[in-house]
């Protein structure tokens, strides 16, 4: 346990915690202390929910003590008598304030209390829940419904008919519960050991608890909190997860009310009132309580008939028509529905509904009439008296809502679905009242007298326009920093799929047969480098069934489901969580290969669990899911925000219409992202799979956190390789400690994965018989057949073989290049496709080197793993070594730290100082390398390349940016020939550096043409071919012929050919390494490959093989020196 002080505030942490921690729990404190409302964003896995709780818990124990101390002492100083005293400590209690910690869901706050066990602080607590969820009565749980459940339990609370309700005095005061650290799940556990109602246990706890735990709808809808007896008054509320607050406080305060619900209030009412003429039938009918009570019956059916008429009056269209929300107490008016009888109705409804409750005999639906209660609660707000003041109240309360009539499609649907309706009724309209502001509830909840809200989630921004929309002022703000290492996150925009067709889920591409199937592809090849557990987001449900289809009809489907079985969220509670259950059990099982979990942005997956390790190794995100367009609450909230904007009331600011269009889509984005980090050690992809990400708007609204990771790619065969090395090097540094999978998933945030991590970055195990980079290369099927491998037709492929064998022989013309030599050997192999029975056994023993060297290398016999310190550029003003090797060094270093655009920015920058001689714009340029410490040492790696008459002001500028300077010496600013004259007889500078590449100036400073295309050439050698060489490949040519057979090796000398003429590089080793990694055993061909490729695709192809292989720097030696005697044949 740690302790720290923060703002004056000591406080006791696990752990030591991190800066991002420290600053977050700072801010929560500032909150509290001045009595401020706060938004603060901090990102999935900062451990955000301990912050707050050790934070929170810490602020109250110290306003705790201050407040006895000063009770305490004015009690001593006014008098000694104890009844004084007594009656301080009474008032100190109230004074303290609670803590009410609102959270999405019962699941979410059950890891909070989990979180607070492991904290040192031990609070009173208590956490409300629904009857559905605390209730152990059966006869009350057996109620169809939640609102007969609630009425039962009232009616028999009242007439103290119920066992539990009648047990929870003697238990409330129970040690183990009252000193407990309590949930859900535990209140109902000790409720069925003590026989004691659980539901009613927990308000009897919040009485005297320190810290209350609800979901945060309970806060939000005026109903609830009423139904909870909630107090507000000094209490600090925080909303966890609140990026759905938004939608949770329209939601709260909007209805809509269908035919169904109409016609169901109408025949309860009808049943009740036969019932009721019966009763007058044949018992008194001069009673009465009977006649008043028909009166009242009949009095609401009337309400609701004319309800029914004056909704269906209206000729809505298509479209529906839409009205004022003060429009919605006209309506009202005409079924005699107003605030002069508002309360007789209320009560009316509330007494019939209690009396049909739990009625023996046939069932009653009470569920129209239930929503009747809930439309009087939320329309007829405020008690008024005078006319004026009702008008006020009216206008205040009707001001962020909007009336929308429309046309009911799923009467039949609805009776469909619930086996207790009994309405014939097959049309009508529904009528919508719809709140398009949050501002409304939040206003509501913060004229509670409350001393601080507190909104905390990890996708928030951009924040200030977030806090905009509730309507109450917020001081303290957080963008929060993350956990990680730049090395635990990849993050890539892929524009277009392996067969270059542009993705996209924009609404004239998503179903388009070659975006689908692109993204299809797409998938098939990042399921097989992404190891474990795949999660896939669409941005609906329709759009993700649509496409799963197509997969399925066209193969994609079974190519994923060859490398990892697939697993599609559902709607139904119950089989969602069987499907995740599934998918769990499957990334856990050591024998596979991992899962992919196709889900929906917005959804269960995405908002509701955590995939920590390897449960989510890697997220792709298939498009923008912004809200549907053409849904008529959606058109009018962006209408409502457009009107809104325009007014520009004082005190209030309004997003446009468009700016809460984009905003909605990007966060829940930024939600589906969040799944792949869940900890300080965990590591993952983020994959987004839309060209729309590639536009800086787009990036702006990704986490702060991932958008210095974002990188762009020119075609999909990069992306592929580095993935396979960032995974790679993940499992090296980052093991996953064996751990046993969360047996629910609802509770899966405190679970980890699962079995120990093997060699290969796409695979959960292999078998003894398989090799590691063997399995990896089958299982990248890089550049393959949906990198656009492609196998043509057998006709001409055999008869071009033969042909290409048949060329004449020249034999006497000694090959100048590696193709040239390539047909030679070819020419030399015999009519029957074999060599001389010496020859071939002399050469498939020469082409052995190749295979022992491999395996050695896969089972690791002569790996080796050198750790070195990070080569950094010389600050000094001298450069290591010669000027090409420097300049290759700086420019790896500035590809590996900076973003696409920010090495883009640069490379034009150094262009443009060579091209112009312009310091000024130079150092403008190049400024983003002084806006993070983690840079500058890129800023002064500059210093080689700045002409030597800039190069005192480049070090004076770079001392006062960075706080170091260049090593800037007098002799640096002299010119090349200026130096030579110092030193005329020496060929070498001091530093031993040579004068060539020692003296920078603009012809041999940094090649800016080479900076653009990435790559530095080396110095080119003298050709020095040899006899062995030639027999080395015609031992790579037996080989290929023995394993891809006539066709394959057809399809091989087509794309080496190809190669040969257009120098089309993908192309060419697309064909090559499908046709290689087709079988294990042919793997080895593709390092023998390498001699095909030319000298400026080397590197490249290299870094493709380091990435299967799993190697470092070093290539295989054999295979080192053929690459410089090919080099030496290319020069020449």
């Amino acid at each position: 346990m740690t302790s720290i002080t923060l703002n004056g505030v000591e406080v006791r942490f696990p752990f030591t915690p991190y800066d991002c921690q420290k600053k977050y729990m700072t801010k929560v404190i500032e909150c509290l202390q001045k009595e401020v409302n706060g938004v603060l964003e901090s990102p999935t896995g900062t451990g955000k929910t301990l912050c707050l709780l050790c934070a929170t818990l810490a602020w109250r124990e110290q306003f705790s003590k201050k407040k006895s101390d000063d009770t305490l002492s004015s009690s001593g100083t006014v008098s000694e008598d104890h009844s004084t005293e007594d009656n301080s400590t009474l008032s100190f209690y109230s004074d303290v304030p609670k803590i009410i910690y609102a959270s999405r869901t019962h699941s979410q706050l059950t890891q909070v209390v989990k979180e607070l066990k492991n904290t040192s602080y031990k609070p009173k607590v208590s956490v409300l829940g629904s009857r559905e969820q605390l209730c152990i009565n059966p006869e009350v749980m057996r109620q169809e419904s939640n609102h007969a459940k609630v009425h039962m339990c009232r009616a028999k609370v009242s007439l103290r008919s119920c066992f539990f309700y009648n047990k929870v005095e003697e238990n409330s005061t129970d040690k183990e519960l009252v000193n407990a650290i309590v949930d859900v799940e535990d209140l109902v556990k000790f409720g069925n050991k003590k026989k004691a109602c659980p539901y009613f246990l927990s308000h009897s706890l919040k009485q005297q608890a320190d810290v209350i735990f609800m979901p945060y709808n309970y806060l939000l809808d005026p109903k609830s909190r009423k139904a909870h007896n909630i107090e507000l008054t000094g209490s600090v509320i925080i909303f966890d997860e609140a990026h759905n607050i938004e939608r949770t406080c329209e939601e709260s305060t909007s209805f809509d009310m269908t035919p169904y619900d109409l016609a169901s209030a109408i025949d309860t009412l009808t049943k009740l009132l036969s019932d009721l003429a019966q009763e007058a039938k044949f018992g008194d009918p001069s009673s009465q309580d009977l006649k008043t009570k028909i009166k009242v019956v009949a009095n609401l059916k009337e309400i609701l008939l004319k309800l029914e008429a004056a909704i269906d009056s209206f000729d809505v269209g298509d479209k529906g028509i839409t009205k004022p929300g003060s429009f919605i107490y006209e309506l009202l008016a005409r079924a005699q529905l107003t605030y002069d009888n508002k309360e007789d109705v209320f009560k009316a409804l509330e007494e019939i509904i209690g009396d049909l409750t739990g009625k023996p005999g046939i069932f009653i639906n009470t569920s129209g009439l239930q929503k009747l209660l809930e439309i009087i609660q939320m329309v007829f707000r405020g008690d008024v008296s005078s006319s004026m003041k009702r008008k006020e109240e009216m206008e205040a309360n009707t001001a962020f809502f909007k009336v929308h009539i429309h046309q009911d499609t799923s009467a039949q649907k609805k009776q469909k679905n619930d086996p207790w309706a009994t309405s014939t009724k097959k049309a009508g309209n529904i009528l919508s009242y719809w709140c398009f502001s949050p501002s409304f509830t939040m206003k509501d909840l913060s004229n509670q007298h409350i001393r601080s809200i507190i909104l905390t989630s990890g996708t928030l921004s951009p924040l200030n326009s977030f806090a905009s929309e509730f309507g109450i002022k917020f001081e303290v703000f957080l963008e929060n920093s993350h956990v990680i290492e730049r090395d635990q996150i990849f993050v890539s925009v892929i524009e277009q799929g392996p067969d270059r067709v542009p993705l996209s889920s924009a609404f004239d591409r998503r179903f388009v047969p070659e975006n689908m199937s692109s993204l299809g592809n797409t998938v098939v090849n990042l399921s097989r480098i992404v190891p474990h557990g795949l999660l896939l987001f669409f941005p609906s449900f329709y759009l993700m069934e649509k496409t799963l289809e197509f997969w399925r009809d066209n193969g994609h489907a079974d190519r994923i489901e060859s490398v990892k079985p697939m697993f599609v969220e559902t709607k139904g509670k119950e089989a969602f969580t069987e499907t995740i259950r599934s998918y769990y059990d499957k990334v856990s099982d050591p024998q596979s290969r991992g899962g992919l979990f196709s889900a929906v942005c917005r959804g269960k997956a995405s908002e509701g669990l955590d995939f920590t390790d390897t449960f989510g190794r890697g997220v792709i995100i298939t498009g923008l899911p912004f809200p549907p367009k053409l849904d008529p609450r959606i058109i009018l909230k962006t209408q409502f925000l457009d009107e809104m904007s325009q007014k520009k009331l004082p005190g209030q600011k309004f997003l446009t219409g468009k700016e809460w269009y984009k905003e909605q889509a990007y966060r829940a984005v930024n939600q589906a992202i969040g799944r792949v980090i869940r900890h300080k050690d965990d590591y993952g992809a983020i994959f987004l799979c839309d060209q729309r990400f590639k536009n800086r708007e787009a990036q702006s609204y990704l986490p702060s956190w991932v958008q210095p990771s974002v990188r762009f790619y020119d075609n999909f065969g990069n992306i592929v390789r580095d993935v396979c090395h960032f995974f790679r090097v993940a499992q090296k540094m980052r093991p996953v400690v064996e751990k046993n999978p969360a047996s629910d998933p609802s509770a899966f945030a405190a679970s980890s994965s699962l079995s120990s991590v093997p060699q290969c970055s796409g695979s959960s195990s292999y078998t003894p018989s398989q090799k590691p980079c063997t399995q990896k290369a089958k299982m990248l099927d890089m550049h393959t057949s949906t990198l656009k491998r492609r196998r043509d037709e057998d006709a001409g492929y055999a008869s071009m073989f033969k042909q290409y064998e048949s060329q004449t022989e020249k034999s006497k013309i000694k090959p100048g290049n590696l193709f040239d030599a390539l047909e030679r050997m070819e020419h030399q192999i015999g009519a029957n496709g074999t060599l001389g029975t010496v020859t071939q056994n002399h050469l498939s023993t020469l082409s052995l080197q190749y295979d022992k060297t491999m395996d050695e290398m896969m089972h690791g016999g002569k790996r080796k793993i050198k750790l070195v310190q990070e080569k950094k550029p010389s600050v000094s003003g001298v450069v290591p070594g010669d000027g090409k090797n420097y300049a290759r060094t700086f420019l790896e270093e500035m590809k590996s730290s900076l973003s696409q655009v920010n090495f883009e920015q640069i490379r034009q920058a150094l262009y443009l100082y060579k091209k112009n001689d312009n310091l000024d714009n130079l150092l403008l340029d190049t400024s983003l390398l002084t806006h993070d410490p983690h840079t500058y040492r890129l800023y002064r790696g500059l210093y080689p390349f700045i002409r030597a008459h800039h190069k005192e002001t480049f070090d004076k500028k770079c001392l006062e940016l960075t706080g170091t300077g260049c090593g800037y010496k007098p002799e640096d600013s002299l010119c090349k020939d200026e130096k030579r004259k110092k030193m005329p007889q020496s060929d070498e500078q001091p530093g031993g550096l040579s004068s060539s590449s020692s003296s920078f100036t603009p012809s041999t400073q940094l090649n800016v043409d080479q900076f653009k295309r990435g790559e530095q050439q080396g110095p080119q050698e003298t050709q020095t071919g040899t006899d062995p060489k030639s027999q080395v490949q015609a031992a790579f040519l037996a080989d290929v012929k023995k394993a891809l057979g006539p066709e394959g090796s057809a399809q091989l000398y087509q794309a080496v050919n190809a190669y040969k003429k257009t120098d089309n590089y993908e192309n060419m080793v697309t064909a090559a390494v499908a046709l290689f990694t087709e079988k294990d055993e042919n793997f080895s061909l593709l390092l023998r490959f390498e001699n095909i490729i030319r000298r400026h695709h080397k590197r490249q192809y290299k870094e493709m093989l380091r990435a299967l292989m799993g190697q470092g720097a070093d290539t295989v030696p054999a295979q080192a020196d053929e690459t410089k005697t090919e080099e030496r044949q290319s020069s020449a």
